[in-house]
């Protein structure tokens, strides 16, 4: 079932002769609590303001195939608000740079550039802009279909927070959410054993997502991607606590950390044009410390939970200010930009900004200090 029926109405099919400025709307890569508000909040605001919108399913995939292109009309986007992931459908596989085509002889997936297509499909479809909701991934289609001539408005979307010239990414503050409620969760637990437990969080190579949910939490020890960490330091926070009289330990290991002159824990290489697959970190460091304290260790991988459930209130609110924001910029024919939060005010950016550089988290920043403050071992 096409993913915008997920709404509850039939999408309708596109046709050939617009009459208003006709923008297309894709959410790309990995989903991300607040999807939705973003949708609503655009098709709400783009039609009062005269647009004609429709949606690209499951990111990039229905722009490359070009029959899977629904209309979005106010009707379309109605209850979605507290809903999780998107009713257009995610995927970080549709690269249309380097999509997946097929195998080789031998096994190897085969990857084709499918970026004419996509400009075909744009132009069969009389598309005038591309509104492009996405991370890193996303942000950086956006500059290199802009350099073809595409208009393209970008809306920062990823529960990393890694985005630069945005001080959050609507999706950070659900995930630091339910991260907190796992820690909470294994704090009890741990207690009640007398363990040393390991929960690895989400954040690729930013630690956004461990910082914030570890100082939440109340964790002992948090590792980040920024501080490659000495093991000796964490056997010593974990003794002291013991010697103290706290027998147990809590310990956030953000999935790119590694041990200081270590490597970093992956699953696979990526395929070309993606990002290898991070994971097993925290089994990483339960080996770096078995044998070496008595207590019992456990490790605890949150994983894609992060990434789902209902958006918290913070999310849904910069979700819908997202949206309205891309709105705005279509309307006024201001391509190339992409909407951000600074302080309080959403403003816009060239797309470059946000691609050129990642954000990651200052190792001397208030933040890092802070933690030490109340006494986090941080690993270095």
């Amino acid at each position: 079932m096409p993913k915008a029926e997920r709404s509850g109405q039939k999408p309708e099919p596109t046709d050939a002769s617009p009459k208003k400025p006709r923008v297309c709307m894709l959410t790309g890569g990995g989903d991300a609590p607040g999807l939705n508000a973003v949708v609503r909040a655009f098709v709400k605001t783009g039609t009062e303001l005269g647009l004609e919108i429709l949606g690209s399913e499951d990111g990039f995939e229905g722009l490359i195939r070009g029959d899977r292109i629904v209309k979005l009309k106010p009707n379309s986007v109605r209850g979605i608000l507290p809903r999780g992931g998107s009713i257009l459908g995610c995927s970080n596989r549709a690269n249309p740079f380097a999509y997946p085509n097929g195998r080789d002889a031998q096994g190897n997936e085969i990857f084709t550039d499918e970026s004419d297509r996509v400009l075909q499909h744009i132009a069969d479809h009389q598309i005038d802009a591309l509104v492009m909701v996405g991370g890193d991934g996303t942000m950086t289609h956006a500059r290199e279909l802009e350099k073809r001539g595409v208009h393209v408005v970008g809306v920062p979307k990823t529960i990393d927070n890694d985005l630069a010239a945005t001080d959050f990414t609507f999706g950070f503050d659900t995930a630091v959410g339910t991260a907190t409620w796992a820690i909470d969760a294994l704090h009890s637990t741990a207690e009640s054993h007398d363990r040393v437990m390991l929960i690895e969080l989400m954040g690729r190579y930013a630690g956004w997502i461990s910082l914030h949910a570890g100082i939440a939490g109340g964790a002992d020890v948090i590792l980040l991607p920024e501080i490659p960490y000495d093991v000796d330091r964490v056997v010593a926070k974990i003794q002291r606590r013991a010697d103290a009289g706290s027998s147990f330990s809590l310990v956030v290991v953000g999935e790119g950390a590694r041990p200081k002159d270590g490597q970093l824990s992956t699953i696979s290489e990526g395929a070309k044009g993606h990002l290898a697959r991070l994971g097993g970190a925290a089994h990483q460091l339960q080996q770096l410390l078995h044998g070496r304290l008595e207590h019992e260790i456990r490790v605890t991988v949150l994983g894609h939970l992060q990434r789902g459930g209902s958006p918290s209130p913070f999310d849904r609110i910069l979700g819908t200010r997202f949206g309205v924001a891309a709105a705005n910029l279509c309307a006024k024919g201001q391509w190339g930009q992409m909407v951000a939060l600074r302080g309080q005010s959403v403003i816009h950016v060239p797309i470059a900004d946000a691609v050129d550089h990642p954000k990651l988290v200052p190792i001397d920043g208030e933040l890092v200090q802070a933690a030490r403050a109340v006494g986090i071992e941080l690993g270095a």
